[in-house]
């Protein structure tokens, strides 16, 4: 799991695009004021897919993931693969 958080942390808030999978996707991050949820939404640039969650830094220090309606896996592979656009 922190492989998986180090990676998500570092997306740029904001909107961007990139690619995983070999397809370009558009991607939009962003977080609470106090910094302890942070939300990612990324949709397939010319195409169907779509990816949603929610993630919880929580006082324990735990990250709480809530994928949106999908299966981790697919969250987990997407912000471990994807690749930002320069």
């Amino acid at each position: 799991m922190q492989a998986f958080l180090d990676r998500f942390l570092a997306l740029p808030a904001g909107y961007s695009e990139g690619h995983f999978g070999g397809r370009r996707y558009g991607v939009s991050v962003s977080s609470s004021v106090d910094g302890k949820r942070r939300k990612l939404y990324a949709e397939e640039l010319g195409g169907n897919d779509h990816v949603s969650l929610n993630l919880y830094l929580l006082a324990s220090g735990k990250p709480l993931l809530k994928p949106c309606e999908m299966p981790e896996a697919k969250v987990i592979d997407f912000v471990m693969d994807f690749e930002p656009a320069p």
